[in-house]
């Protein structure tokens, strides 16, 4: 029997623009009687002919409204032409497991579930966001075109009569309009974990945790904050790599992440931070709700920044075999991102690319052969096996390098500041503050940065002087499609390499978040204490900026 799609009228909502990483708002927001419906239906139609008999992936971090939402996509997809669906069971895919997905079954796209390291529950965040073939974000044209889409649609699809069960590994297949349409419920976490068997030497990483090769087992703390890496981790972690059940924790998905934040930073990762500063640990991790952020630490929890992740794991690329074999390209990092991985590829003759916020950035890069490694300073790193960051392939390929070098954590960073000096590095989040006067503060700023009178001024701080070398409201211009992207965030670059940054960002859920990010780069003072080596050129920003007079805050929400 053949199932029949029903259309159904609705109206506009406004708003409905995605950001950086697709649309989040709060769940009371998209369980408004069509909200879901039309952003779905939007996503579905910005694929045009294509979408036809096509196969999508859905899946996302577990939180609330996540299996209720993936229910309602299959019934949509089906209704719109999809030909088949891959799901993850109950819902959950982590947001790398459905990039290496989308690549692995020449997808034409997946839709990711997910308000990432955004708080969970159903007083807080959701998020919906499309990534296209090559497995990352949607780019801009076509996250643009569900932005106009949204703005005129007045009906959707819907097969309301489909039965639908994503809690068993299985596939079904149903008629619906006379054509074929398959949904295979899959392991959510078969498919990454043979991914990264491919990457990494899971038998040395074995041994070397177990303790066969040093004498003594790796002592771990892996925290998945109750988000999606749960059973990645544990599968990982424990199976693979025969960790014991000590080294892991919070690995249960959980609707709202069990009250914990699923933000991996020193602040909202507090209990692994305590737990490893207090303990006999070598190295703690944490993720964030969906599995594409890290934080490492080393021994008595010594922070790695992960500016300074992105240039270690750089420097020693050729340790892990799926660089051995596929060799090694260029580098990226985002804009606000200090700049320490560009002295590695200084001095490895390798491209480096400075790009905007947001990983759809690197994709194009990386399709064109041209990169290879990239990461973000809001703790994402990753690599050209998938389009989008990958927070336990980081924390893999921190424990390869610790392997490689027989050395802890806190003596690879000092030795790569020894090699390369170090860019001491902080941000500053001020959260939900009023979007005008931010608005207002950005302008102003912008306004006096731009001035033609501005480079070659000097500003002294705490014994520091600091001459400007370059200042602009950042723009990009991707070199392999020549797209442009403009307003990326403010920047000043002193003549030493410091840098300030400050940006407002497009992934909170409502107010608007104040970014400050403050690079100060030192060739040979490379061991001081970062709070005080970075005071001065936090001082100097809030002087420029007038933060505290526009926001009314005195101190940042967050401070990584």
């Amino acid at each position: 029997m053949s199932l029949a799609t029903e259309t159904v009228a609705t109206t506009v909502y406004e708003g409905q623009k995605p950001g950086t990483s697709g649309l989040r708002k709060k769940v009371k927001v998209f369980t408004q009687a069509n909200y879901t419906e039309n952003f779905v239906q939007c996503i579905l139609d910005a694929n045009g002919d294509a979408l036809k008999g096509s196969t999508l992936v859905v899946g996302g971090d577990g939180r609330f409204y996540c299996k209720e939402a993936a229910e309602l996509i299959i019934r949509m997809c089906a209704a719109n032409g999809v030909g088949k669906l891959l799901v993850g069971q109950n819902g959950i895919l982590s947001t790398p497991a459905v990039s290496s997905l989308i690549r692995h079954h020449k997808a034409l796209g997946g839709i990711v579930l997910t308000a990432s390291h955004n708080p969970g529950g159903p007083e807080n965040d959701f998020g919906i966001k499309f990534n296209c073939e090559n497995g990352g974000p949607a780019p801009d044209a076509f996250t643009n075109k569900i932005y106009q889409l949204s703005t005129a649609i007045k009906e959707y699809k819907i097969v309301k009569g489909l039965p639908v069960d994503i809690t068993k590994v299985g596939t079904t297949t149903h008629t619906v309009n006379n054509q074929p349409f398959v949904v295979e419920v899959i392991d959510s976490v078969a498919n990454y974990v043979n991914h990264m068997k491919e990457i990494f030497d899971f038998a040395k990483l074995k041994d070397y945790v177990s303790g066969k090769t040093s004498g003594k087992p790796l002592k771990m703390r892996i925290d998945s904050l109750n988000g999606v890496t749960g059973s990645y981790v544990r599968e990982i972690f424990l199976n693979c790599l025969g960790a014991s059940e000590q080294c892991v924790v919070h690995t249960t998905p959980l609707p709202d992440f069990g009250g914990l934040h699923p933000d991996p930073n020193l602040t909202y990762a507090k209990d692994l931070v305590d737990a490893v500063a207090n303990g006999d640990y070598d190295i703690g991790a944490a993720f964030d709700g969906d599995g594409d952020r890290n934080m490492i630490i080393g021994h008595k929890a010594f922070f790695v920044t992960p500016s300074d992740s992105l240039a270690v794991i750089a420097h020693y690329l050729e340790c892990i075999p799926y660089f051995q074999k596929n060799g090694i390209q260029g580098f990226a990092r985002s804009m606000p991102t200090a700049s320490a991985v560009d002295l590695v590829g200084k001095k490895l003759g390798k491209e480096v690319f400075e790009v905007p916020t947001g990983w759809k950035y690197f994709g194009n890069l990386m399709d064109a052969g041209r990169l290879c490694l990239c990461g973000e300073e809001s703790f994402g790193t990753g690599s050209n096996h998938i389009r989008e960051k990958d927070g336990i392939w980081a924390v893999l390929a921190w424990l390869s390098i610790m392997q490689h070098t027989g050395k802890g954590i806190e003596d690879i960073l000092k030795n790569h500041w020894s090699v390369y000096g170090r860019n001491y590095f902080t941000r500053y989040d001020y959260e939900e503050c009023e979007l005008d006067p931010c608005n207002e503060m950005m302008a102003t700023m912008e306004k006096t940065i731009t001035d033609p009178s501005f480079v070659g001024k000097e500003f002294s701080s705490g014994g520091k002087s600091y001459k400007v070398k370059v200042a602009d409201n950042f723009a990009y211009t991707d070199p392999v499609d020549k797209s442009v992207a403009t307003k990326q965030g403010l920047r000043i670059v002193f003549e030493d390499g410091s840098r300030i940054v400050m940006r407002l960002s497009g992934t909170g859920s409502s107010g608007a978040t104040v970014r400050l990010y403050i690079d100060s780069y030192e060739k040979d003072n490379v061991l001081g204490q970062a709070s005080v080596m970075l005071k001065p050129l936090i001082d100097i920003a809030l002087e420029i900026s007038q933060l505290p007079k526009f926001t009314g805050r005195n101190a940042p929400t967050v401070i990584t």
